[in-house]
């Protein structure tokens, strides 16, 4: 659908505020998305962007109904894994399991693939069934050496299953292999490592500089002695240099 110029630059500056905020500030984000979708609800990207900032802000009903709008307008598939995480967000883990068996998934390229792969495990363990959600996540995408973006990901998701499976050395194992292909940090991976291995990180700085405070700004009890000794040589002063009143000598 076309639309006329001055209101579509209108458009394009919230969705460009849309894609700069949705990762740092989710909930502006969301704000510019709907000034949008007054402006344009019949653009199929406009209302994808809604549904992802509506997604970002865990507003789960909105953002499936904006997926499905915006699949009913092209016809594409792509938004599929998403939709089907939004059941999973809205407790109903079920339905994201049989999304993940229609025949919608086939159509996927391979990163819809493994996308809709991390969110039906992700039902599994919604479900309880962790060993499945082990099963779901081994695939040759899994197995493979090669570096992908969906990599550090998939690995990760298989690290955390295993631990809450109590396989905790295999679980460590993964989260290494995910470590080496996070090359971005997309994943705290370095941290659960240093969790598994009982490192402990001490703000040394932060020690440093409450030492250093302490030593600038004297304690209220010990400026209240350095208070009471100046007005004892004050009163000696007085004595010794004449009368209390201040009055001139004689």
């Amino acid at each position: 659908m076309s639309l006329p110029k001055t209101l579509a630059e209108d458009v394009a500056r919230n969705l460009v505020m849309v894609a700069r905020l949705i990762d740092e500030d989710p909930e502006e984000a969301y704000a510019y998305s709907r000034i949008a979708l007054r402006l344009a609800s019949r653009v199929a990207a406009v209302r994808e962007a809604a549904g992802f900032a509506a997604y970002a802000t865990q507003k789960y009903a909105e953002a499936l109904a904006e997926f499905r709008a915006a699949r009913r307008m092209t016809g594409s598939v792509d938004l599929w894994p998403v939709m089907a995480d939004c059941e999973r967000g809205l407790g109903r883990p079920e339905r994201a399991m049989a999304m993940a068996g229609d025949p919608e998934v086939q159509k996927l390229d391979k990163a819809g693939q493994v996308e809709m792969r991390l969110v039906a495990a992700g039902a599994r363990r919604d479900m309880g069934q962790i060993d499945a959600a082990i099963v779901t996540l081994q695939s040759s995408e899994l197995a493979s050496n090669s570096v992908q973006p969906w990599t550090p990901r998939l690995r990760y998701a298989y690290a955390d299953a295993l631990l809450e499976a109590g396989r905790e050395d295999e679980a460590r194992e993964w989260f290494g292999k995910a470590l080496e292909a996070d090359k971005d940090g997309s994943t705290d991976a370095s941290d659960r490592l240093a969790e598994l291995d009982g490192v402990e990180f001490v703000d040394v700085l932060g020690d440093d500089d409450d030492d250093a405070a302490d030593e600038v700004a004297p304690r209220a009890e010990d400026r209240s002695d350095a208070r009471e000794d100046e007005d004892d040589e004050d009163e000696d002063d007085v004595d010794l240099d004449g009368p209390a009143d201040g009055s001139a000598k004689a």
